[in-house]
């Protein structure tokens, strides 16, 4: 990763949200809801604009994307995670409405979050994501540095989401490399067994037979 001043005007953009509804108080320490704004650009390469977040109940969440949709422009599509079943529909729904107005996805979401962190966590390996410095940078960092350790993972499962939203094509990735290690592991115990010999049953009082009773006597 590498720090710029500034952000090209051609990309694609997305502000993907992870979502939490809950408010802090004295006695709990509840999720985030982060939206992380990721650009793409004609060559495959990465920009990350804008963090943001906040800890709030269902209604002032409504409020706080609404407002930063506003901010970003109608240029910019919006996802967020859908949970699975009934109540993730609903809410889903719900917020489609709210933003009206704006490009809205609702991005259903599969597989493990170290799985679907992957790509992400590649293309910051490779130096194929700019970032914009901003107050934000150091929590951000704090949070993809310590993940899977920490309590709170909010920002990744963002960051996730917005290069998924980016690359419709990876939405098969996750049973891919679920079919690839399944196959790989076939394949090792298929080596194994090839590498010890079985013992084959030879019909009593045949030739075969004989000789192995030869053999062990």
């Amino acid at each position: 990763m590498g720090f710029v001043d500034a952000i090209p005007a051609d990309l694609d953009v997305i502000r993907y949200w992870d979502l939490a509804a809950t408010e802090k108080t004295e006695f709990n320490d509840p999720d985030w809801t982060v939206g992380i704004k990721l650009g793409r650009d004609k060559n495959g390469g990465y920009w990350l604009f804008d963090v943001v977040r906040a800890r709030a109940n269902p209604g002032d969440v409504d409020t706080f994307l609404l407002n930063t949709a506003m901010l970003d422009g109608k240029q910019v599509r919006i996802g967020f995670g859908q949970d699975p079943g009934q109540a993730g529909k609903s809410q889903a729904l719900h917020l489609v409405r709210a933003l009206s107005g704006f490009t809205v996805t609702p991005a259903p979401e599969s597989g493990d979050k170290l799985t679907r962190f992957g790509p992400f966590s590649s293309q910051c390996r490779a130096g194929n994501v700019k970032i914009r410095r901003g107050a934000w940078n150091e929590e951000l960092f704090r949070v993809l540095e310590g993940f899977p350790e920490l309590a709170h993972d909010d920002e990744v499962d963002a960051c996730s989401g917005a290069l998924e939203m980016l690359n419709p094509q990876m939405k098969s990735w996750g049973i891919y490399e679920l079919y690839r290690q399944k196959a790989e592991k076939l394949l090792a115990e298929k080596e194994r067994g090839e590498a010890t010999p079985t013992k084959s049953n030879w019909a009593p009082g045949s030739m075969e037979w004989q000789a192995e009773q030869d053999k062990s006597s």
